[in-house]
């Protein structure tokens, strides 16, 4: 052997002694975790399943997704038991920001809210534009209507409905589940009932089948947008607020803005509309000359 095959020869086996006695994590850094808190919807859709793991791998992350309700996953937020949280009732967003559990808020998407029931219609509100008249009338038909019964964003919305509709709903009729979307179209098709759903998880439950038929929709006090939030790393210092900010960056970002409109029901219809600053100036721009 000769004297420069010999060293290179040493050289390579003194390396790899040397990267055998170094931490796994120095070879292969471990992702970082990010607790993402957000409401049934995003999960139900499919959505998540669908984006997240592009985030993970650019980012070198780990999302660990709680889906709650929007209520809950604004508690996880306040009591810091989150990094970000991606939720939908705008007015207790704006709480959450204002009394300092949050900073950044971006606008996301949105999709709608739609007044689901029985093919049937024991209601007769079938074709109707004003989602307050339709929930008289179920109220005067005392028609079941399964309630998320858990101060979620949809919740919220129903009590708005019913507020403006001057009813405060009671009754056996009135089904207070306290579950999530899923469950509870589950249960309003069971129960021939109906209720109030965000538009995405109704269509990817039709994928499953379903019996509920969509009876109203177009009103524009049913708009949904979505929001996120990252934690304030002044009020707890344990939130990882870089990688949450890299969240909210890659999620309000153009590429990512587009995976979510071509995320969609094999009828071509999407399950939600970016409407991210980002997005809306993108589409604005006019083309290089």
């Amino acid at each position: 052997m000769t004297q420069s095959r010999f060293k290179l020869v040493t050289l390579l086996v003194l390396l790899t002694l040397l990267m055998s006695l170094l931490p796994m994590g120095v070879l292969a850094q471990e992702p970082q975790k990010l607790i993402l808190a957000t409401t049934t919807s995003t999960a139900d859709s499919g959505l998540l399943d669908n984006i997240l793991p592009d985030f993970e791998n650019e980012y070198n992350a780990k999302v660990e997704v709680v889906a709650v309700g929007t209520g809950q996953a604004i508690k996880l937020g306040e009591d810091g038991n989150a990094d970000v949280i991606l939720v939908h009732a705008r007015a207790l967003e704006d709480k959450f920001v204002a009394d300092g559990f949050g900073v950044n808020r971006k606008d996301v998407m949105y999709n709608d809210f739609i007044i689901l029931g029985p093919a049937s219609d024991p209601a007769g509100i079938q074709g109707l534009t004003s989602a307050t008249e339709a929930f008289q009338k179920i109220a005067a038909a005392q028609a079941p209507f399964v309630s998320r019964g858990d101060d979620s964003g949809t919740h919220v919305k129903e009590q708005e409905v019913w507020t403006a509709a001057g009813i405060e709903p009671q009754g056996d009729w009135y089904i207070d589940a306290g579950q999530g979307m899923g469950a509870v179209l589950t249960m309003a098709n069971e129960q021939n009932g109906y209720t109030l759903s965000d538009r995405g998880t109704y269509l990817a439950r039709t994928l499953e089948g379903t019996d509920l038929q969509i009876l109203v929709e177009g009103d524009p006090v049913l708009f949904n947008p979505y929001g996120v939030i990252a934690i304030n790393p002044e009020k707890y210092d344990t939130a990882n607020y870089e990688l949450a900010m890299e969240f909210i960056n890659w999620l309000t970002s153009v590429p990512t803005q587009q995976k979510i409109i071509d995320f969609k029901h094999p009828s071509g219809q999407s399950l939600f509309v970016p409407d991210s600053d980002e997005w809306k100036a993108a589409q604005t721009t006019p083309p290089a000359q």
